[in-house]
């Protein structure tokens, strides 16, 4: 066995082991603790053992046992004696099913009301993708040492009240609603468009988002617009993963994707779901973003993409939400239904407003327009803007070719 398998299990196993870990040890630096501890184990049995048949409860189980120790060990040991009982109570050999739910137990407590809503996005991001301190202070625009404070103060303020670690009943999971589906569409959008590494799309995350989303819907007494057009929408976009990049990672964009590989279930679930949704009351924001996905999935060819419905959506989107991320991708679909010219107007007015001026995607899509319209020195100094900001490898990629494309070395 090589280093590259418990790689492998790190990426798709270790959130969910934490979250689990959570759970059983109460704490959340006592379970990160641990779940260093199971993967340093790991390193040292599996290649003499092998992989058990199930990694994750053999991690979850090492971690476990490892705490124990460390806890045994330390001065307050009589102090947590109650707490090593419960844990020790415990049995992991078939622990497949209360694992899958912990996921969804450790997002209600990131989102619990208690909690500022900033702090819950960073703990969020943290514990249930692990993502670095310096990676969410990036996405954010906001400095490592603030977003490290959010996240001790959360993580105390989850102490200090000792908020249960579970899913709420139906009524009071109402009422959290909106923090849960904005944290699952978080760790969607992470996996569909990383911050960071040598990957563009990480499926896992992917996938771990639409397995949330289905798992609130069947907790759930009656269908909501919100989480019905979330669902649609992940979906939908996920269903163009296999040709979102090409073999050698990197990526392609919609208009060039090979449509033959858009998984076909996955759109038609999807669309019927963001159909549904956008008939329901009151009407949700996510309904009309998968209304848009579902124009984009279910176009023949890219040249028959229907814009003019698309910018129409928008419009209704942006009557919900003024986020002047809708705005850029309204912008962007002007500029493909009335010309480029029409979509730079809009964006150079988003930039000059301050909010997108930290963020890659607006600098992207102004030299695009800027390439279109020929305006090749005013692109380069797009395109290096958007590279600056880049910390993911394909995406860096994809910017430096556009940049030699107009006749620059990247810087």
């Amino acid at each position: 066995m090589d280093q590259g398998c418990i790689e492998t299990v790190w990426r798709q196993e270790s959130r969910r082991v934490l979250a689990t870990l959570i759970r059983l040890l109460g704490d959340f630096d006592r379970a990160e603790e641990a779940l260093n501890d199971a993967f340093l184990a790991a390193t040292e049995r599996w290649p003499r053992d092998g992989v058990p048949a199930n990694p994750r409860a053999w991690l979850v189980s090492a971690g476990r046992f490892r705490a124990i120790d460390r806890m045994r060990r330390r001065s307050r040991f009589a102090r947590i004696a109650g707490t090593l009982a419960v844990i020790e109570e415990g049995e992991m050999a078939t622990a497949a099913e209360p694992i899958a739910d912990d996921q969804l137990r450790l997002i209600f407590v990131c989102c619990h009301p208690e909690l500022p809503p900033d702090a819950q996005v960073a703990l969020t991001l943290r514990e249930t993708c692990g993502l670095l301190t310096e990676e969410i202070a990036a996405a954010y625009l906001a400095r490592p040492a603030t977003i490290a404070q959010r996240i001790v103060r959360a993580k105390a303020r989850i102490r200090e009240l000792a908020l249960p670690y579970e899913v709420p009943e139906p009524k009071q999971m109402l009422q959290r609603l909106d923090a849960v589906l904005r944290t699952v569409y978080l760790i969607f959008n992470e996996g569909y468009a990383a911050s960071h590494g040598e990957t563009a799309v990480r499926v896992d995350l992917c996938a771990e988002a639409i397995r949330l989303a289905r798992l609130l819907r069947a907790l759930l007494r009656e269908p909501q617009s919100e989480l019905e057009g979330l669902l649609a929408l992940m979906l939908l976009n996920h269903a163009r993963r296999n040709a979102r990049t090409d073999p050698a990672g990197d990526i392609v964009l919609i208009a060039d994707q090979d449509r033959s590989l858009w998984d076909r279930a996955a759109i038609a679930e999807g669309a019927h779901l963001a159909e549904a949704a956008l008939r329901m009351r009151p009407l949700a924001g996510y309904a009309i973003e998968a209304a848009i996905a579902a124009a984009h999935a279910t176009a023949p060819t890219a040249e028959t993409t229907d814009w003019a419905r698309i910018v129409g959506l928008y419009d209704l989107l942006a009557q919900a939400d003024t986020s002047p991320v809708i705005a850029l991708n309204r912008a962007v679909a002007l500029a493909m239904r009335d010309g480029p010219e029409a979509g730079l107007g809009e964006i150079d007015a988003l930039l000059a407003a301050g909010p997108l001026t930290g963020f890659r995607y607006a600098h992207a899509a102004r030299a695009d327009l800027l390439r279109r319209l020929g305006r090749r020195d005013a692109a380069r100094e797009a395109y290096v803007a958007a590279l600056e900001l880049t910390q993911q490898g394909p995406e860096r990629r994809f910017l430096e070719r556009r940049l030699r494309a107009l006749g620059s070395p990247p810087p």
